[in-house]
């Protein structure tokens, strides 16, 4: 046995864990500079900061992903060595990604015996379902060990994930992102064992998150990374949302969204008795009714797979209606270009980059779509270059894109900045109907202030906006009136002043 997993056996309850100067470089780029964090045993510590903060790096290094360029790692006071994964497992370390690594074929039992180390090759399952049993006597919650993983809904694969690093002897789990695919409740349920965990002194928790709600309702402390850099941090009950939000992002002023105005705007968009097939052709994504009315944002939540990407498909043209009519000011409507031109539709779908951009052309001729084929001279029937750069450049300017140049190929840029691109030129000129899904997902915190801003003001405009959006705080701050989407159908409706999350989060898990 090595001198690592003699110094984890010793270990039976949580783990403390420290980093000391803590130093990543790749090539020139310092990803890390100088990180020194201490995560107290039994603690549940959150870790914050923007894309690109270092906050994926910093825990690559703890579980042995990365070897740092400099710095040391401490496991319960104890200098170590973490040259791999297997050597921060052996320690006691452990990981929950955001997104599943279970085998959905194989049963929540066989998923967790196969994850052992020592798993023998042929298995006595009478003997293992006996240890398993002992085991889940001693965990504070359980999940059906007897049913295939893809059968399990979200919060129960999510559960199975952190019993699995339990199951495995892990004592301090670095949770990353944990509960994006998950309900308000079920994320509350996952993250109150996690804290009855470190409360009772069984684990320590370092988890990585974006959600202020979460961080104030179970951590105990936070540490903040900036440009790859540790710049402070404390206990959550010492420190208000406005201050850990200002050292996330430094000295950048956050955009503001203007206060809603009141409107009482006839529909623009309405969609009616509408029926799709879905992506897997084995169910029918099915539209009663819905109306977006000029002035409104309506918010349409759902959990990943309910049908909310059909339904932004159906609406841009990229999936043909079996029955049913979209119309926009009362025309039919099936998405193309002249129609979305004469309407002022625009639409700012999922992974912009590959649903509405060339990613090898550069940023002004991805700007310029829109507008490329509509000379103000009609005896032109070439490229107005000049036109082209002198569009972008203001609208580059507006909307704050980082970019090299005009001529950078767009795929270049960060997510941001691709994303800000794509809505300078969705918002740019008359817009009366504005259609989005996640237009924020994956974005950092700036950047999110900045695209919800624009929304509202587009909104405050006169505009009719759809938000399709797995985030149900974006949905509950911008929203006038929600509506849940379960298996293909908008199953809820409410106004979004004082709307019940409960009840809202029973209506997305299935719970009609």
């Amino acid at each position: 046995m090595s001198t690592n997993a003699q110094q984890a056996k010793a270990l039976t309850r949580a783990i403390g864990v420290e980093t000391v100067g803590m130093t990543m470089r790749f090539g020139s780029f310092t990803a890390l500079k100088d990180v020194s964090l201490k995560v107290k045993a039994g603690s549940f510590h959150v870790l914050l900061g923007e894309n690109g903060a270092g906050k994926s790096t910093l825990v690559k290094c703890m579980m042995g992903f990365y070897r740092p360029t400099v710095g040391q790692m401490m496991v319960a006071d104890r200098e170590v060595q973490v040259r791999d994964p297997r050597d921060a497992h052996e320690l006691g370390l452990g990981m929950v990604y955001q997104h599943f690594t279970l085998v959905p074929s194989l049963t929540a039992a066989e998923n967790l015996v196969i994850s052992r180390a020592d798993v023998p090759a042929r298995i006595d399952w009478g003997k293992e379902r006996t240890d398993l049993a002992a085991f889940m006597e001693r965990m504070p919650f359980t999940v059906p060990l007897d049913v295939p993983v893809g059968r399990l809904a979200a919060g129960e694969k999510q559960k199975l994930e952190l019993l699995k690093q339990l199951y495995l002897g892990r004592r301090f789990l670095i949770l990353d992102e944990p509960t994006s695919v998950l309900t308000p409740s079920e994320a509350d349920e996952l993250l109150g064992m996690v804290r009855g965990l470190t409360t009772a002194g069984e684990l320590t928790c370092l988890m990585i998150s974006h959600k202020f709600r979460e961080v104030t309702a179970f951590a105990d402390a936070v540490s903040v990374l900036r440009r790859g850099e540790h710049v402070g941090g404390g206990k959550v009950a010492d420190l208000t949302t406005a201050e850990m939000a200002a050292m996330m992002i430094g000295e950048k002023e956050l955009m503001r969204p203007a206060a809603r105005v009141p409107m009482n705007g006839a529909p623009v968009l309405t969609v009616s008795s509408a029926k799709a097939p879905d992506r897997s052709g084995l169910k029918t994504i099915s539209i009663d009714h819905l109306a977006v009315r000029a002035g409104e944002v309506v918010g349409i939540a759902g959990i990943s797979g309910n049908g909310q990407m059909e339904l932004m498909e159906i609406l841009s043209g990229q999936r043909q209606l079996s029955a049913g009519i979209v119309q926009v000011c009362g025309t039919p409507f099936r998405a193309s270009r002249s129609e979305m031109r004469a309407l002022n539709v625009r639409t700012l779908p999922e992974e912009p980059l590959r649903n509405a951009c060339a990613p090898k052309m550069s940023v002004a001729e991805n700007i310029f779509f829109r507008d490329f084929d509509y000379a103000t001279d009609k005896r032109k029937f070439w490229l107005d270059r000049r036109r082209m750069a002198a569009l972008a450049a203001r609208l580059i300017g507006d909307y704050k894109v980082k970019t090299a140049s005009l001529e950078t190929p767009i795929a270049s840029l960060s997510g941001g900045n691709v994303q800000r691109a794509v809505l300078a030129r969705e918002l740019n000129g008359t817009v009366d109907l504005l259609l989005m899904a996640n237009p924020c997902f994956g974005l950092d915190f700036s950047a999110v202030a900045e695209i919800r801003a624009r929304i509202m003001a587009a909104r405050n405009g006169g505009a009719a906006v759809l938000l399709i959006s797995e985030d149900l705080d974006e949905i509950l701050e911008l929203s006038d009136r929600i509506l849940v989407m379960s298996e293909g159908a908008i199953v809820f409706e409410t106004q979004a002043d004082g709307a019940d999350i409960g009840e809202i989060g029973r209506h997305m898990a299935g719970h009609h």
